[in-house]
């Protein structure tokens, strides 16, 4: 009795899993940077796929994480020392986003447990890592601070509960604006649908963000072949300073 009860338990199980699944769409799945850029809006869209009614005493939650790629990041305190601003403290952290969007469609701690946002990491507290960070100094959460508060500030970073809208629990929608100041790379898309807190599904995908044009000529030289792209910029330098000294000259006359 025993074995047939674990047996119809595992049977159920994935039914039940599976009972509610997100299929998902974007407006563009690639950002092309260019001379001109100063940013894009990604629409995200998607749909929830049910196999059985939904429950109607948990209400469905949406949320949605795009993720830049990850770097070592080394924040600094200053100091007024002797009338001048110096280094007084540093701290390396080291797993940084270099590009964070969280929406929900409702505050992120009633949309999810804090259970569940250590086991996908999905708020900005649980994406930045600074594993080493106590050891570096003894006021290391406030170097942490100042990274996100100035991430914020200049757009990279930003939490927006309440953006994701939800119609019938079965279709949803949002839009992330991602700033001018982007790293190239491979963005990921994460999208969440939890009850009670608890994830019941997830999907992934992936933006890509590239240069085009000249922008992607230039970047690809300087990484390629860094001595031809230092010898151009040199001989750049030079025929810009001496047309300046000529045109000024000629100015004088």
């Amino acid at each position: 009795m025993t074995r047939l009860a674990a047996l119809l338990i595992l049977l159920v199980l994935p039914s039940v899993a599976g009972a509610e699944r997100v299929v998902l769409g974007l407006s563009q799945d690639e950002v092309a940077i260019t001379a001109t850029f100063d940013g894009s809006s990604i629409l995200i869209f998607g749909a929830v796929q049910r196999d059985a009614p939904p429950p109607s005493d948990q209400p469905l939650d949406v949320v949605i994480a795009v993720e830049g790629p990850k770097e070592t990041v080394t924040v600094r305190k200053k100091a007024r020392r002797f009338g001048i601003w110096v280094n007084s403290g540093a701290v390396e952290i080291d797993v940084a986003p270099s590009f964070y969007a969280v929406a929900t469609t409702r505050p992120l701690d009633t949309a999810l447990s804090q259970t569940e946002d250590l086991r996908y990491r999905i708020s900005l507290d649980r994406a930045i890592q600074a594993i080493g960070a106590a050891e570096e100094a003894s006021d290391a959460p406030s170097y942490l601070e100042a990274l996100k508060r100035l991430r914020i500030a200049d757009g990279r970073y930003m939490i927006r509960e309440g953006a994701v809208a939800l119609d019938e629990e079965t279709l949803f929608r949002t839009s992330i604006r991602m700033p001018a100041n982007l790293t190239v790379g491979n963005y990921t898309a994460r999208i969440f649908l939890t009850r009670s807190g608890r994830v019941v599904d997830e999907y992934q995908t992936v933006i890509s963000v590239h240069k085009v044009g000249l922008e992607r000529w230039v970047f690809s030289l300087a990484q390629e072949q860094p001595l031809i792209y230092g010898g151009l910029s040199l001989i750049i330098a030079i025929a810009a300073g001496w047309a300046a000294s000529a045109a000024f000259a000629m100015l004088r006359r």
